[in-house]
């Protein structure tokens, strides 16, 4: 991140915003399209939006309760969608924002998988991947590929010094090299290995 975008009030922003627009995605999906697949490799449409909605769910534990990982241990493993998935996720996504919006949330450090780490960074993450996973479920599902300007700018910002590391993870392919006229827009899904 930035200086300017460590700042509470524009992480927590962005964050709201971030959640917002994947929340309406998820909320455009047709009951035919959960087996669709995305562009994750080996994701559907049911499997991205789990993996978001277990990335909510860890966020209380982490965040209010200072839980480490081995704590949580494999809590949120498996599916977290049940039998009704938009319901599963709004429920996870509203724990997560309020978790993030207690006052003094940001300040505190959180015990992520590879060490504290400022929660602010957590959260600047977490707004990061909520983006990118919001163009792919918008891809899968045939919506708007469009992405905010402003979150677009954010997640370049916050992604392009690790881009590289990302691949490290098996959730990311390698970065790609973007066209030389490429918008942001072009250029954010290019660093996590995405063709627009």
């Amino acid at each position: 991140m930035t200086q300017h975008d460590t700042t509470t009030p524009h992480v927590l922003d962005r964050h709201g915003q971030a959640l917002t627009l994947f929340t309406d995605r998820v909320h455009a999906v047709h009951d035919d399209q959960w087996d669709a697949p995305t562009p994750c490799t080996d994701w559907t449409v049911r499997d991205l939006v789990n993996h978001l909605t277990s990335e909510q769910l860890w966020v209380p534990p982490l965040l209010r309760d200072g839980a480490t990982v081995d704590t949580v241990g494999d809590s949120f493993d498996g599916d977290m969608l049940g039998p009704d998935p938009v319901a599963s996720w709004d429920t996870a996504a509203t724990a997560s924002r309020a978790a993030f919006r207690e006052p003094g949330a940001l300040e505190r450090s959180v015990h992520l998988s590879f060490g504290d780490t400022p929660a602010i960074f957590y959260c600047a993450q977490m707004t990061t991947d909520l983006v990118v996973h919001a163009w792919d479920l918008s891809r899968a599902i045939g919506a708007d590929e469009t992405l905010p300007a402003d979150l677009v700018e954010f997640s370049v910002r916050e992604i392009s010094p690790y881009a590289a590391e990302l691949e490290k993870s098996g959730l990311f392919d390698p970065p790609l090299e973007p066209p030389p006229d490429a918008d942001a827009q072009t250029r954010l899904l290019s660093l996590v290995g995405r063709r627009a």
